[in-house]
């Protein structure tokens, strides 16, 4: 993912200097195993191990493991009910699982809060998204933690960089001929997508989950998207992608994990596997691939 568009501008500091501080850490590792998702050996960037959530008597998720390396799209399926978001909390920082635990570079951690996690390289974005129409692009891609210039005490808004950068890293994601200060209001709903995945990447993010971010599409804008989703695995990033539309997971995924109420249900191998058979595994009609018992965990 990280050769993240870096974009030099002389005399930059403040808040551009902690965007870089910020990213720097994670450039390194992201940039090379860029194009490397299958690195032998390398452990998964993030990880769920016999995950479990309960709230009071309802169980929302119960023994659930699943992995994400760099450079692969790991689809999450499964029907209205079948734990999804609950899991996607957990992965994101906002909530702790009551039961099993997290790795991020095979190592145990826990998220404090979002904020934790996407300081670990972990971001989410969210099928609501939280663009301010009345501001520009690249107001809205910088949204607190704008570059500025400095000369002694002074400091002030590089408003020109940031429209460079901005443009720049939507370039990457396709959005070539994009204003950077056109109102984000203006946008449409894959065009949003897409500026919040550049955003995500752009500042670090070394695994991106996307929450049902076709759901609410037409065709053509959800192809964008699934196009944006394939972009972000060519940089290295390894994303999570979180649907219950079996054809476009099968459009971009490397691998699956079904879910069904609360409990991990399949983890079918891709070669062969049909919408279908995947749509009946979401379903409970059938087990066309490994059950929850087999093979290593999120495999």
């Amino acid at each position: 993912m990280s050769d993240r568009g870096a974009v030099s501008g002389g005399g930059a500091g403040g808040a551009d200097g902690a965007e870089r501080a910020a990213g720097a850490e994670r450039a390194a590792g992201v940039g090379a195993a860029a194009g490397a998702g299958a690195v032998a050996g390398a452990p998964p960037v993030l990880a769920a191990e016999a995950v479990s959530k309960r709230y009071g008597a309802v169980s929302a998720l119960e023994d659930v493991s699943l992995e994400v390396r760099a450079g692969e799209v790991v689809c999450l399926l499964g029907d209205n009910g079948a734990g999804k978001s609950t899991l996607i909390r957990i992965l994101s920082g906002a909530t702790e699982p009551g039961a099993g635990r997290l790795l991020v570079d095979g190592a145990p951690t826990r998220f404090a809060s979002p904020a934790d996690a996407r300081a670990r390289g972990i971001d989410t974005v969210y099928q609501e998204l939280a663009v301010l129409p009345l501001m520009s692009i690249w107001r809205n891609f910088f949204l607190g933690a704008e570059p500025v210039r400095r000369l002694g005490p002074l400091r002030w808004l590089d408003a020109e960089r940031a429209r460079r950068v901005a443009q720049g890293e939507l370039g990457r994601l396709g959005m070539d001929a994009v204003d950077p200060d056109r109102l984000a209001g203006t946008l449409s709903g894959g065009q949003r997508q897409a500026l919040a995945i550049a955003r995500a990447l752009h500042f670090g993010a070394r695994v991106l989950i996307l929450d049902e971010p076709t759901a609410a599409l037409g065709v053509k804008q959800a192809r964008r998207v699934l196009e944006h989703v394939v972009a972000a695995r060519a940089r290295g990033a390894g994303v999570l992608l979180v649907t219950h539309n079996p054809r476009h997971a099968l459009d971009v995924g490397d691998r699956f994990v079904v879910l069904r109420r609360g409990r991990l249900a399949a983890r079918p191998a891709r070669a062969g596997l049909g919408v279908e058979a995947l749509a009946r595994l979401m379903a409970g009609e059938g087990d066309d691939g490994e059950g929850p018992g087999s093979g290593p965990h999120g495999a």
